[in-house]
């Protein structure tokens, strides 16, 4: 299979919505597609994210990893966050999620980045192992904090 990599436009928005849904699916959300067309339209439209998707030769879409920018003051660089990467179940063990993370990681190099991180579920474990097999590494040296502001 023939998969290509390609940044999404404005075109796009309902090929990478379903997606998305999809994705916020698979961490436990309920089904919005309204809701998740216009997150997406959203990030495009204020450029506010880059967003990659891969796609089959006859068009259908198998998976997306969108970046968020920002800046690492310690290191004085930007640095990219991975927020979102997910493939179709169809499509899982094709390469779909090593082509999407090296498609994200040609263009954090192409931005001048220092680097890129993620965050994943610590049950995620198929996805920990694609990150570790693509040279990412697990920190220890720091703990995320979460701060709710939009309870109930």
């Amino acid at each position: 299979m023939d998969i290509q990599a390609q940044r999404a436009d404005a075109s796009h928005i309902d090929k990478i919505a379903s997606l998305f849904d999809a994705y916020r699916g698979f961490y436990g959300q309920p089904s919005n597609l309204p809701q998740s067309r216009e997150f997406i339209a959203e990030r495009i439209a204020r450029d506010e994210s880059a967003i990659f998707f891969a796609q089959a030769p006859n068009g259908e879409a198998l998976g997306f990893v969108q970046l968020f920018p920002t800046f690492s003051s310690i290191d004085a660089h930007r640095t990219w966050l991975l927020g979102d990467l997910f493939t179709t179940p169809a499509a899982r063990g094709q390469g779909v999620g090593t082509l999407l993370m090296n498609t994200a990681r040609a263009f954090a190099l192409l931005t001048g980045a220092k680097g890129m991180v993620l965050e994943t579920s610590t049950d995620n474990v198929g996805a920990q192992r694609l990150y570790e097999s693509l040279g990412y590494v697990r920190d220890t040296g720091y703990y995320t904090y979460c701060l709710d502001l939009k309870q109930g």
